[in-house]
Parts: structure tokens; sequence; C-alpha cells
């Protein structure tokens, strides 16, 4: 609906435009060649918005993955650390132990 409103508007201007006839002969048939050129330009503009906002929704898709993944890395990577702490000391309390037990 709004391109077609848009369609009438181009019409509208070029047929009440006077300067436009200054220089050439602007018959109907002009005319409908440039509403045509005008609405292949909108449909263009369209398509074209449309691409750019697919690829920024998956720039942004992309940038949360990879944020979410950091996160994601730094707490497995904090989990194994501790994991490894507690395995490191209780082999300790067992050296201590076991030392202490022959004495």
């Amino acid at each position: 609906k709004q391109w077609y409103q848009r369609r009438v508007a181009i019409t509208a201007g070029i047929e009440s435009n006077d300067a436009i006839f200054t220089y050439d002969e602007v018959d109907s048939e002009v005319i409908r060649c440039y509403q045509e050129f005008s609405l292949a330009n909108i449909i263009f503009h369209a398509l074209k918005e449309q691409e750019a906002s697919e690829q920024s929704a998956r720039m942004n898709a992309m940038e949360n993955a990879t944020r979410n993944a950091g996160e994601m890395i730094d707490k497995l990577q904090l989990q194994y650390n501790r994991t490894r702490q507690a395995v490191i000391t209780r082999e300790l309390i067992e050296i201590i132990s076991g030392a202490n037990a022959l004495d």
C-alpha cells in the first residue's frame, strides 16, 4: 500500500510540475516509464534494506554467541582449576598423613 501511495505521489508531482515540460515534451508514455522505474527502485531499495537488516541480525547473533562461549570457557576453566587444586590438595594430605604414620 505504501509503495502505491508513493507511486501516486510521484505521478501527481510530475504532472503538476511545469518545469519538466520546459525542456522535454512529456507524454503519458514517459510518465508511465518513470513510474515503472520508480517502482523498480522502491522494490530494489526494500530488498537491499531487508538484506542489510538480515546481515545486522546475523552479526548481532554471532557477537552474542561469541560472548556466551567466552563466558562458558571462563566458567569451565575455573571449575577445572578448582577440581585440579582439590585433587592436588587431597594427594598432599595423603602424603603428609602417610609420613606422620611412619613416625
